[in-house]
């Protein structure tokens, strides 16, 4: 028991190291008006945690990267960039894990995806208009400006946040049968995996 415990904790550990080399290795912007918002696939890991160990197991994953990434690679970003990291991330793999967890079938897994992809754009909506200003009232506009600012690409902030959770679902499902083979040999035996 303590051994598969201890075997667990380092799968999710090397989870949470993928993640940060990936959004380290993989990034670029996708909306060039936009050009600080930049593509990463760091979730990509997340949600591979989250549907072979589970809900919890994503959140705990979300929660250690969410901090690492604050203090490494997305250090600029500090603790705001953390607390929408875990949020919006936390709540797209949550959401993603329970509904794989009760139908673990093809369908249960396009359910997940798309429906946490679809609450971590929302989720974003009032983090962009309430903490991105932040980042921006410090180059010479006020909060209030800053705010109207964010408002006015507000359209653009939801298609780019839309755009790379569709694209890491994607990823997800193509990449997670060959990864869950190399963490938990079991774990195919005894669920099945998404795209069968």
């Amino acid at each position: 028991m303590r051994n598969k415990r201890v075997e667990k904790l380092v799968k999710l550990a090397l989870l949470c190291a993928m993640s940060l080399v990936l959004m380290y290795v993989v990034r670029f912007p996708i909306i060039p008006a936009l050009f600080f918002l930049e593509y990463d696939m760091a979730d990509v890991p997340i949600l591979i945690g989250t549907f072979m160990y589970g809900p919890v197991a994503g959140l705990a994953i979300t929660a250690v990267v969410s901090v690492l990434q604050a203090v490494t690679v997305s250090a600029s970003s500090g603790w705001i960039g953390c607390i929408m990291h875990f949020f919006a991330t936390g709540a797209f793999a949550v959401i993603a894990g329970v509904i794989y967890r009760r139908r673990h079938n093809i369908r249960g897994a396009i359910e997940g995806l798309l429906l946490g992809a679809a609450a971590m754009v929302i989720i974003m909506v009032p983090f962009n208009y309430y903490l991105s200003p932040i980042f921006i009232s410090g180059s010479g506009m006020s909060y209030a400006e800053a705010q109207s600012y964010v408002w006015s690409y507000m359209w653009s902030f939801v298609a780019f946040n839309a755009l790379k959770a569709l694209i890491n679902s994607a990823v997800t499902f193509v990449v997670y049968k060959p990864l869950s083979r190399l963490f938990k040999k079991e774990f195919l035996k005894k669920e099945p995996h998404p795209g069968k």
